[in-house]
């Protein structure tokens, strides 16, 4: 049975919300309107700076072995399995495959939006991430190499180190905090549109 029609899954589905910032001045106090972004990216914004609490609530699903729904504070759902060496059916991502496919949303998010405010024409962005983790218990990232390739009109090399640069040392608080236990590298290329 597909992880998508457990009853609880279309129990939430069903309630789910999406909340959308109003567009006036009085409720952008993060600045996205006098940016220059436009409404789907002031949306974006508002998702990534976001409030410093968040939540999510993990659901264990009896029926499919070991596998996990994460229903989001934001109103979304991340279905997560095991490996089958682990009583999962591998139905879904392992836990520690969505940490690092959220490290690599978070920082390709930084990237697209550093470029845009700096006006540059970039068109496209994806990055692949490499990890190594421990051998033993807690089998922690110990190293990370991010790949990107970014797609534009006349993107100049300094300008998408630099957007790489800032989300590594500064924004991305995915890679920061995994920073902690893990060596992460960075590596691009740059795609003419």
């Amino acid at each position: 049975k597909p992880l998508s029609d457990t009853a609880g899954f279309n129990k939430f589905r069903a309630s789910a919300k999406i909340f959308l910032p109003p567009p006036d001045a009085d409720a952008d106090p993060a600045g996205a309107a006098q940016s220059g972004l436009g409404p789907i990216d002031r949306i974006a914004f508002f998702s990534c700076a976001g409030p410093r609490i968040m939540e999510c609530t993990i659901h264990w699903q009896p029926a499919s072995g070991m596998a996990f729904m994460a229903e989001t504070g934001s109103g979304h759902i991340i279905n997560m399995d095991g490996a089958p060496d682990g009583g999962g059916r591998n139905l879904a991502p392992r836990p520690m495959e969505t940490v690092l496919a959220g490290t690599g949303g978070c920082t390709a998010y930084d990237v697209v939006l550093i470029l845009k405010r700096g006006r540059h024409d970039v068109r496209g962005c994806s990055v692949k991430l490499t990890s190594q983790r421990a051998e033993v218990d807690p089998k922690v990232f110990t190293a990370i190499h991010m790949q990107f390739t970014v797609t534009g009109k006349g993107l100049t090399h300094g300008a998408v180190e630099r957007a790489i640069a800032m989300s590594h040392e500064k924004y991305c608080s995915a890679s920061i905090m995994l920073g902690k236990t893990a060596n992460i590298t960075t590596g691009f290329e740059i795609v003419e549109a």
